[in-house]
């Protein structure tokens, strides 16, 4: 490999090669030569003078591109399409006049376009959905695991462990649901000529557009689309570019949310990701156990957020029936974001694989913030027993504060359960508050939320999935 020149970090440390696959130039030329296949036989079919001879000709050649003569052709007319039609043809000398007939420059790159983010997308679908899997069975085995819950990033109530994966795994079903929508929705450009009137195909079928239509149906279904978009210039509205990336967006808020979730939980020593036998958390400190997986995802979610606005500016700035000022951002901005969406869900998969869950730690912060969440039921019993609702209100207000000085303060244990104990105004023992300062009584329908919503909305989706999940990832570095 060459440490001279500039090397993209998605080829060498993040995206998988897959998704390189899906965005090369080897995978773009092959689908210009289908597509040229396609239009071939669309045309011959309509009536054309296009021989099965010159067809079986460009078949032949499809998939070895002689990369060669194209980059010197370029070099002459400074035309990447007009370059590889020329190659195409130097290979394919009987077919040669008839190669990209009637066609413009967006015929073959907006339709490869267009088909190259749908396996995108396809491989996006996949990868999420092993995440949901892997995300469902955590949920599952500690759906009934008490854990405090924050609201203002501070302790609230009581959630349990596996509630709270279900609100990382639902927004990744709110992705998911985008994204199938998105795929369903991806129409090819179709052959709209050169400003989208189809102009040249009215000349070479004599104005029958019942032909015309034919052909670019035909087009559609070999390259595997049941519709073209209605109408265009002469590229498919950039639109289409800022939708999708939307959605690989979407995918990276979620991504984020999570890693951030799960940073904090490290923090507290509640939960961490894996952790490898050899691997150096830092270099000055040996102890440190930095959790560099999610700290990836947030900093490559943040990448593919922000380069939403890049699809967005594209598709505001576009002029009548197309301009070429969209072609060099585009080319950078939607492959990026494909790219950095696989590398965010190949460490997602690589992180909800391994998930660490120190138990005593969590029950034990738990215990440590329980007494205050209990009030209300302690004031509740001493309400049952002939109290006065706010007396007892403003009695807990002054001993919660007083114990949450002695925490704070005085780096105490917390002692409103001494407290409350010790005031005759809550009647109440020692052991009957104990039995109150039970977790479990304290998390609602956490448990029966999680089953719920695993059985109702996650558990199907993955049965009809079945054949696609197990997936494992592990980490360049």
């Amino acid at each position: 490999m060459a440490h001279d020149t500039y090397i993209s970090p998605f080829s060498t440390r993040y995206a998988s090669k897959e998704m390189q696959f899906i965005f090369s130039e080897d995978n773009k030329f092959r689908t210009w030569r289908r597509l040229w296949i396609a239009l071939a036989k669309a045309e011959q079919k309509q009536g054309l003078a296009i021989t099965d001879e010159q067809i079986a000709e460009l078949e032949a050649h499809a998939e070895d591109i002689n990369y060669d003569d194209a980059i010197r052709r370029e070099k002459e007319c400074r035309h990447d399409v007009m370059s590889h039609v020329y190659a195409y043809g130097l290979q394919c000398p009987k077919a040669a006049g008839i190669i990209h007939l009637g066609a413009t420059s967006c015929y073959v790159g907006d339709n490869t376009d267009v088909i190259i983010m749908r396996q995108g997308l396809q491989v996006v679908r996949r990868k999420l959905l092993n995440v949901i899997a892997l995300l469902a069975d955590f949920a599952d085995q500690y759906k009934a695991m008490p854990a405090l819950a924050y609201t203002h990033l501070q302790p609230a109530q009581l959630t349990t462990v596996g509630k709270r994966a279900t609100l990382w795994l639902n927004e990744l079903y709110m992705d998911y649901l985008e994204l199938e929508h998105r795929v369903e929705s991806l129409a090819l450009l179709g052959s709209k000529g050169t400003t989208g009137t189809q102009a040249s195909f009215m000349e070479l079928f004599h104005g029958d557009s019942a032909k015309i239509k034919a052909v670019e149906a035909d087009i559609a279904a070999t390259m595997g689309f049941d519709k073209v978009v209605p109408v265009s210039g002469q590229t498919y509205s950039r639109k289409m570019d800022y939708m999708v990336v939307s959605t690989l967006s979407g995918v990276a808020q979620t991504a984020s949310k999570f890693a951030y979730d799960m940073r904090l939980l490290a923090n507290f020593k509640e939960m961490e990701e894996p952790f490898e036998k050899s691997q150096i958390g830092s270099s000055a400190m040996p102890y440190k156990r930095n959790p560099m997986r999610c700290e990836r995802i947030n900093a490559l979610s943040r990448y593919v957020m922000v380069d939403t606005l890049n699809a967005a500016l594209t598709a505001g700035t576009q002029f009548f029936e197309r301009t070429l000022d969209d072609s060099a951002n585009k080319r950078i901005a939607v492959a990026e974001a494909f790219l950095g969406i696989d590398a965010i869900l190949n460490i997602m998969m690589n992180v909800c694989d391994g998930l660490m869950v120190y138990e005593k730690v969590v029950r034990t912060r738990v215990m440590n913030e329980l007494p205050f969440m209990a009030t209300e039921n302690i004031m509740m019993d001493a309400v049952s027993k002939g109290g006065n609702r706010q007396e007892l209100h403003e009695k807990l207000r002054v001993h919660s504060q007083a114990a949450a000085r002695v925490v704070k303060e005085e780096g105490g244990a917390n002692d409103l359960i001494d407290r409350i104990c010790a005031d005759p105004a809550f009647m109440v023992t020692r052991e009957e508050v104990e039995a109150i300062l039970k977790p479990e009584q304290f998390t609602g329908r956490s448990a029966q939320q999680v089953e719920e919503y695993l059985a109702e909305v996650i558990r199907p989706l993955l049965k009809d999935n079945a054949a696609i999940l197990g997936e494992k990832q592990e980490l360049n570095v």
